[in-house]
């Protein structure tokens, strides 16, 4: 089970992280809305004391494909997580700008058509990430809700989809043994889960890693 950390906001953040085990850290630059919101340069920092040790995600809103290729070499992550929809095309220009960087398409669960949205985009991305964001509000909502969704219809999308799927959306260790039981990811991904008072929880953490693991 690959665990992925996110909101992380500082280099000691990142060591915590990186100490309990995670696979992978997210890394959020700006956006409409929720926590977690850092300084491209501090990405750019945590992100060049993290090479080699955890894989890092920047997770951006934006949907134009030269200012998301500008983005990332500025933060220089090893992972692009795609918050919010982006036209078709922009996925092959992705590819072809970053041929290192893994693509990761964020389908927010709101409804049954969020299988379609999945399959739709699972041939151009590495991976796929289920959230509980409404980007159909006035005031986008792109992640970091701490609400849980449909867990029924994402393990559908797992099971039909052709790339790995992330599971995100209200998990914390009293319920990510189940939601990894009923959905099947590929991988977990947390934010409020394992913070109190907006910072990293040593103890949340802890208890998430042991529940998501079995340990």
């Amino acid at each position: 089970m690959k665990i992925k950390i996110c909101c992380v906001s500082s280099l000691d953040e990142a060591r915590m992280a990186v100490n309990a085990g995670a696979a992978a850290i997210g890394l959020v630059s700006e956006m409409p809305s929720g926590p977690g919101i850092i300084s491209e340069d501090l990405i750019g920092e945590i992100s060049a004391w993290a090479t080699g040790q955890v894989e890092t995600f920047l997770l951006t809103a934006l949907q134009i494909a030269d200012r998301i290729i500008a983005q990332q070499r500025r933060c220089n992550t090893s992972a692009l997580q795609l918050c919010d929809t982006v036209p078709e095309d922009t996925y092959a220009r992705l590819r072809t700008a970053l041929p290192r960087i893994r693509l990761v398409q964020v389908i927010h669960v709101a409804g049954p058509d969020a299988l379609d949205q999945a399959l739709a985009v699972a041939s151009h991305v590495d991976a796929v990430l289920l959230d509980s964001g409404n980007p159909a509000l006035p005031t986008k909502q792109l992640g970091g809700t701490g609400q849980t969704h449909n867990w029924d219809l994402s393990a559908k999308i797992v099971k039909a989809s052709p790339v790995p799927v992330y599971l995100a959306g209200g998990l914390h260790a009293g319920n990510v043994a189940a939601a990894i039981e009923s959905v099947r990811p590929y991988g977990v991904d947390v934010c409020s889960g394992v913070r109190s008072g907006g910072r990293l929880d040593g103890d949340k953490l802890a208890n998430f890693m042991l529940a998501a693991t079995g340990g």
